[in-house]
């Protein structure tokens, strides 16, 4: 089955997101769960072919870094040898994303702060690069130690890198704006973002999919975007050209 999906910017997304908690009352406790899970099995599907992979996960202390904590929790739980980096002052983590911090601690997971650890060390023992350290919030100039951080990593071009919702450093309304990381699959979240497919972004984008985190499909309408809800067989779509996404077997 194939689905056309409007695209939208990031204050769209906003409007989205603030419908989910204050008239749904669907926590962000609850979207980031869906976000992390389904991150999870994309990671795990495009590593299948790697043996033992090694997991390096960035997550930055907003929600976008919720939803990288929740997958290393799955990809953890699930046998891989998982390694999280947190990005940003611990004391400016938002509340959920702590939560989930606090429980990968509880677990056991190896766990670092950017600066605790040798960067390059820690990348030469990796195969599969998460970043979830912006997402849709990015706008303006990044810091200088998103900045170093992205070309750091972008350096590691023979790691497999899957970004979540977008590539630290694009801007999802208008594309490529300066530095950004490039990646080789993005894991957009409830529907794609306008910036994704901007002439120059694909090179940072990669390979393109959407994952449900549980929108109701009257919000939409509310919204003015009329469309199917494209998650029936699967939670995952992957897009295959500008407006087609088709749903994959996870």
């Amino acid at each position: 089955m194939r689905y056309q999906i409007p695209y939208i910017d990031r204050e769209q997304m906003i409007e989205v997101d603030r419908l989910m908690i204050d008239k749904y009352q669907i926590t962000l406790l609850q979207m980031m769960e869906h976000a992390g899970e389904n991150l999870a099995k994309l990671v795990r599907l495009k590593a299948k072919d790697i043996d033992q992979a090694r997991i390096l996960v960035f997550c930055g202390n907003g929600n976008n870094g919720g939803g990288g904590l929740v997958a290393a929790r799955y990809l953890v739980n699930w046998g891989f040898t998982v390694k999280i980096i947190t990005v940003g002052e611990n004391s400016k983590r938002k509340a959920t994303p702590k939560q989930h911090l606090q429980t990968l601690e509880q677990m056991n997971a190896k766990i670092f702060t950017i600066g605790s650890e040798n960067l390059d060390q820690l990348l030469s023992e990796t195969d599969v690069i998460i970043d979830a350290v912006i997402g849709y919030g990015l706008s303006g100039r990044l810091s200088t130690e998103l900045d170093n951080l992205i070309s750091t990593v972008n350096k590691s071009s023979d790691k497999l890198v899957i970004a979540l919702d977008a590539p630290s450093g694009l801007d999802v309304s208008t594309g490529f704006q300066g530095n950004a990381l490039h990646a080789d699959a993005t894991l957009t979240l409830a529907l794609p973002k306008s910036g994704l497919i901007e002439q120059g972004s694909g090179k940072y984008v990669g390979q393109l999919y959407l994952a449900d985190i549980g929108v109701p499909s009257q919000l939409y309408s509310e919204m003015g975007l009329q469309f199917t809800n494209p998650f029936l067989t699967s939670s995952v779509l992957k897009r295959t050209n500008q407006d087609v996404f088709e749903p994959v077997n996870l």
